[in-house]
């Protein structure tokens, strides 16, 4: 069982009382530039083992009459179709899915912006999508110059082009589908408009990572280095905050690089900057609500592991680049860790071999029991896997069958007959879906399905890259799973 190291319940607590400070301090009206994930964030429930993925939705739920939510999304990203890895979507089809979460969650949507626009095709087209469903939507354009040529950017031919976001409460809080959004651009132009309104109005950012009262070389910072080894991000130490509290704080480079132009805008829309570094611009508590660091430093160096397999994947299908991969090895190395402590690489790497090659998954379970799974006629070795944790957890016998070949041999007709599939093997999809049905009338299968909600934060890993579908079933059942960079078969095409 996986020891908790995050106390979530005060981390809820106190980080609500925090913004409410800073909302105090500027007056009533806050822009807060929400980094990270609102909701669904999983790399923040791995690394801190009792976070849960919507604790800050949970804080803002706790202040909700006081909260305006608005989303940023770059226009250039809706004109390139950019993903969302961990969900298979498009940005601009997650804003639309955002919306809906908020909402859902008692929070008010107030507006969309649409970041950077250049009168990008997509990017009109969807804007009118957001206007025929009721969705305000503001435009900002691309400043040239922006961040640096501040007297160019702070002026009616910067700032001063952008639509003015009308809102209505104190806390606005400005979200985005992914990072490169345009969120704080987006922050920065309406102190500008506020202030030439005459209205007070401050800023504050909210980054989960780095934890910036953490050591710089903490697991759960190199952590964060892992996840964003696409971007190049690097943590160091805030030379600002140091120099003016002689304080040692963690901050990540492109917020220190960037914090005397910032300083800069703030003094020329204001007259003085209120912040003396980076770190004094942030709210995160997260370090504070770390109630076991051992436990967050472990879990740390499993999502390093795990970024690193994610990383060769990405590589194999042509979604990465290798300067990414590089650097996770060098974090690594500076956490003295290696694939190796990850159990589940050597378990579906040796059932593999015992099966002449054979695609293999494996399952760590909560009791730090390994099980695995095999190909068959009949399952894919990532379905196996699945209904073999399921009787481990129900406290079944492994030999035991629990889908009779007569709901699975009409699934594979239907697959290879009627919709002219190559691959008869059902996927997870598919076997999860034939165990419920089992589940109506043989109470042992009802016992395993039952059993599958235990699966969540488990570890699992692939000999091949699974399909799309595969992997989502296993996403949304809370198991992470890592792959080997290689095909099952050498076809140029992968579903």
């Amino acid at each position: 069982m996986k020891k908790i190291g995050f106390d979530n319940a005060a981390y809820i607590s106190r980080q609500s009382e925090q913004i409410s400070k800073r909302i105090n301090e500027f007056g009533g009206k806050l822009y807060l530039e929400f980094g990270g994930k609102l909701f669904d964030d999983f790399h923040a429930s791995r690394v801190l083992p009792g976070f849960a993925p919507d604790s800050k939705l949970q804080m803002l739920k706790s202040i909700a009459d006081d909260v305006e939510v608005v989303i940023v999304i770059n226009s250039g990203d809706i004109e390139s179709n950019k993903m969302r890895r961990d969900l298979g979507i498009t940005y601009d089809a997650d804003v639309l899915r955002l919306i809906d979460e908020y909402r859902n969650a008692g929070l008010f949507v107030g507006s969309v912006v649409l970041a950077q626009f250049k009168e990008q095709p997509a990017a009109i087209a969807f804007k009118s999508k957001l206007e025929t469903l009721g969705v305000k939507v503001f435009i900002h354009r691309n400043i040239e110059g922006y961040p640096y040529n501040v007297s160019h950017i702070v002026s009616e031919e910067g700032f001063g082009k952008n639509d003015f976001i009308e809102t209505e409460r104190p806390l606005v809080v400005i979200t985005a589908p992914g990072p490169g959004s345009g969120k704080m651009a987006t922050c920065l132009s309406q102190l500008y408009h506020e202030n030439q309104r005459g209205n007070k109005a401050g800023y504050a950012k909210f980054e989960t990572f780095p934890v910036w009262n953490l050591p710089l070389k903490h697991p759960v910072n190199l952590a964060y280095e892992a996840a964003t080894a696409d971007l190049n991000d690097v943590n160091m130490i805030d030379p600002y905050h140091l120099d003016a509290y002689g304080v040692t704080t963690v901050n990540y480079n492109r917020d220190v690089e960037v914090f005397p132009v910032l300083n800069a805008i703030f003094e020329r829309i204001e007259g003085v900057s209120p912040y003396k570094s980076p770190t004094d611009m942030g709210v995160n508590m997260a370090g504070y609500a770390i109630c076991d660091d051992e436990a967050t430093r472990e879990a740390s160096k499993q999502e390093i592991v795990r970024r690193y397999f994610n990383a060769l994947c990405d590589l194999k299908t042509g979604r990465g680049k290798q300067e990414a991969v590089d650097k996770i090895v060098s974090l690594m190395n500076q956490a003295g860790i290696s694939a190796e402590d990850r159990k589940v690489i050597k378990a579906a790497l040796d059932r593999s071999a015992e099966t002449e090659g054979q695609p293999a998954v494996a399952i760590e379970l909560p009791d730090g029991k390994i099980v695995t799974g095999k190909t068959s006629n009949l399952l894919g070795a990532s379905s196996a896997a699945l209904l073999n944790a399921a009787k481990y957890l129900a406290g079944l016998p492994e030999d035991l069958l629990m889908i009779a070949p007569s709901i699975i041999e009409p699934i594979q007709e239907l697959k290879t007959g009627i919709l002219k599939g190559r691959n008869p093997r059902l996927h997870s999809d598919e076997t999860l879906i034939a165990l419920s049905m089992s589940a109506n009338t043989n109470p042992v299968a009802k016992k395993a399905l039952e059993a599958i909600e235990g699966l969540k934060d488990c570890d699992a890993h692939s000999t091949v890259i699974l399909s799309q579908v595969d992997m989502d079933v296993y996403r949304k059942l809370g198991i992470n799973l890592t792959c080997e960079p290689r095909y099952q078969t050498k076809k140029l095409y992968h579903k």
